[in-house]
């Protein structure tokens, strides 16, 4: 989905209305979700298992749902409700205005949660983060015990001795159920964080960037348990005597070959996570990562569709975003332009339909198929939708084989004429809050200055479009090199800035380290490529067109209703009259297979319905992008610190790059530089390598001074 920037009234106020309608709602999602939260809590104890749940079952159990229909009532249903119901709040906020980057006090209420923590093997997190991480621990933890605590009292020497067993040993067969048990938990929130497009993530003020960090976690947790799980069968089987059991695959019961198949997948995709080998070899850990279709699809034929629901609302909800990006990339997008530096840095210009709004540090994942026609790459989109309403702009710096490789096709002297390009998103915060700051330090290394360029852009806009009053900005950034320093080149675009600038308040400290003094021999000037457009081209666009929100709560309800009603009648007419809700009966594994078929078909048709149409409807829109043929134009040798793009005397660039002051030699001395600043509220951001990101969270959670608010955003993954 598409995060859209609402500018800022600066007359009348929202509608009090509509805020009393998304208070509302948000209360009701709040009811909802902490029931279901509650939910989980209550699963292992006795009152639930003995009292709650088969009064419900009893109350739920039909002939055309099945035994199944009680774990979707209570697991499955409430997420997809909160889902749904988030949509439309999101659409609300959307068209009311109420999303904007306007300061609001009472969220300042709330900046000591917000303060940055480094934990290690957590990295940098708020306290309101390490909080919830403590609750969610907390409920793994309860699980595991109360259900061993149930599960142990009822083992007793008899029953022990009945089954052929030592009291350790069927105490050890039921701890490795629980281990597997606990894991799910983790598996029922895994996909959350990952499913991009979903409105959870932004109903609750995530972004899909910042919360992968949420889905290593729960991955690291869930594959330790789910292995512990493993081993502990196999001590059990190996002591007992029946490692033939690891080959069983029963009809009516789990499936344990199954079960050793999803495991074996989960254990490769773990190992290739780990940080050495994710960076070293990251197209290995980008195509092992696809595992996940077959750990899934195993994972389901091992414990049966039933008791898969319990987890199936994350999975549901990522299918359809999954789904929906698959729709979006096979479409090629026109590629306008690109600025190519000296310093193996390119600056992409893609047209974009103007309907299309994100907000600063929104991320796309771009694709590049004469390079890899499976690698997906996300990059930081460095323009401004509103500064810009016709062009969406990423810079990429060869840093990597993939970017390397890019960067050498459209650089050569022999430059393409044209390059197919796909992408997907834009991804990024649903609202800003950089308003609400009297002075905003962005902090950077190297290629991490792209994000702040966005946020340049926007507050331009801001500041000399509305009219708006905008906090002082203080660029502080870092580069190797002097011809790094070209990047700056690319804090305007090329076109569409304004002429002047009268209020906007842009300082930029430059530090080049490993060069002593300016050097500018033999460096090559900053040049643009133009690329020519195909009749197959199209300008990016939202996935499900202007209403967005209101289209993807379309898919995700149509499709979950027509979903039952394909089970329903299916269990009614085909699976009830052989197993008359007997799960010993009708073979577990065909049931899943017959579930997972329709869950898949049901998204497809919903969500390529919603594609195709809203798709048709903007194809005026499409049919509007005008070829844009033509030389590269000519750099003047003023474009070392300038915009190649056009002559020096009508650029505002003069005037941004009159309160630059570049440093050689040195690094910046953070701890000082942040110290000095004496405004009541200083917003701080910080993008870079590992060691600056938590030396600058480390100076603003030391307490020291008060006015440094941490922004928590994440760009790196």
């Amino acid at each position: 989905m598409d995060s859209v920037v609402v500018k800022r009234s600066s007359s009348a106020p929202s509608n009090g209305g509509m805020n009393d309608m998304r208070r509302v709602m948000m209360v009701v999602v709040m009811v909802v979700f902490v029931g279901y939260l509650f939910l989980w809590v209550m699963t292992p104890t006795n009152l639930y298992r003995q009292t709650w749940l088969p009064k419900i079952g009893a109350d739920t159990n039909s002939t055309f749902f099945g035994t199944q229909g009680t774990t979707i009532l209570l697991y499955t249903f409430p997420i997809l409700f909160v889902a749904v119901l988030g949509c439309v709040y999101l659409h609300l906020g959307q068209k009311d205005g109420s999303n904007n980057i306007e300061s609001n006090g009472k969220k300042h209420k709330l900046s000591i949660w917000k303060r940055p923590v480094i934990i290690k093997g957590l990295g940098i997190v708020s306290i309101i983060e390490l909080a919830f991480f403590v609750m969610f621990i907390a409920l793994l933890v309860w699980s595991f015990s109360t259900n061993l605590r149930v599960s142990f009292a009822e083992i007793t020497p008899q029953t022990a001795a009945d089954n052929g067993e030592k009291v350790w040993e069927s105490k050890l067969d039921t701890t490795a159920v629980m281990l597997g048990v606990v894991g799910n938990i983790c598996l029922a929130f895994l996909f959350f964080p990952v499913s991009r497009g979903s409105a959870v993530l932004p109903l609750f003020g995530l972004t899909s960037e910042a919360s992968v960090k949420y889905h290593i976690w729960l991955g690291h947790i869930a594959m330790t348990l789910f292995t512990a799980h493993g081993v502990c069968f196999f001590v059990y089987w190996s002591v007992t005597h029946q490692l033939s059991e690891m080959l069983k695959w029963p009809k009516t019961d789990v499936s344990i070959v199954a079960g050793e198949i999803a495991l074996s997948c989960g254990l490769v995709m773990w190992v290739t996570t780990l940080p050495k080998i994710r960076k070293k070899m990251f197209e290995l850990f980008f195509y092992t990562h696809h595992l996940y279709i077959l750990f899934i699809f195993f994972f389901i034929l091992h414990i049966g569709i039933s008791y898969s629901c319990m987890m199936l609302p994350g999975l549901y909800l990522f299918f359809v975003d999954r789904f929906l990006r698959f729709l979006q990339s096979r479409r090629g997008v026109r590629l306008v332009s690109a600025r190519v530096l000296p310093c193996e840095t390119l600056e992409l210009n893609f047209s974009k339909s103007q309907g299309l709004s994100y907000t600063p540090t929104s991320i796309v994942f771009i694709n590049v198929p004469s390079i890899s026609k499976l690698q997906w790459h996300p990059f930081t989109i460095s323009s401004s939708s509103n500064l810009e309403s016709e062009k969406l702009s990423v810079i990429i710096k060869g840093e990597g084989s993939w970017s390397k490789k890019l960067y050498q096709m459209v650089s050569s002297p022999s430059s393409l004429d044209h390059l197919d390009v796909s992408i997907e998103g834009p991804y990024g915060p649903f609202s800003i809050e950089f308003l609400r700051h009297d002075t905003l330090v962005m902090v950077s290394g190297g290629s991490g200055i792209t994000p702040f360029i966005s946020v340049i852009r926007e507050l331009i806009f801001v500041c000399e479009t509305l009219k708006l009053k905008t906090p002082k900005l203080l660029l502080i950034t870092s580069f190797k090199n002097s011809s790094d320093l070209t990047m700056l080149d690319l804090l305007l675009p090329i076109s569409g800035t304004p002429s002047e600038y009268s209020n906007f308040d842009l300082q930029i400290d430059a530090y080049v380290t490993r060069e002593k003094e300016a050097t500018r021999m033999n460096q090559k000037l900053v040049r643009t490529v133009w690329f020519k457009p195909r009749a197959s081209d199209s300008p990016i666009s939202p996935i499900l067109g202007q209403n967005s929100w209101i289209w993807l709560g379309v898919v995700v309800s149509s499709s979950f209703i027509m979903f039952l009603l394909l089970m329903g009648i299916l269990t009614r007419y085909y699976i009830y009259p052989i197993d008359h809700n007997t799960d010993n009966v009708y073979s577990h594994s065909s049931r899943a297979l017959l579930n997972m078929l329709l869950i898949c078909l049901c998204i497809a048709i919903t969500a390529s319905a919603a594609f195709y149409w809203n798709k048709k409807q903007g194809i005026g829109e499409t049919n509007q992008v005008q070829s844009m043929e033509g030389a590269t134009p000519v750099a003047s040798p003023n474009s070392w610190f300038y915009n190649a793009d056009r002559e020096l005397e009508s650029l505002p660039q003069e005037s941004v790059f009159q309160s630059m002051k570049v440093h050689y030699g040195e690094r910046p001395d953070l701890k000082r530089i942040l110290f000095e600043r004496k405004e009541s509220r200083v917003g701080v951001l910080v993008c870079g390598p590992k060691k600056m990101r938590h030396e600058v969270a480390s100076i603003c959670s030391s307490g020291l001074a008060k006015n440094l608010h941490f922004e928590s955003i994440s760009f790196s993954w």
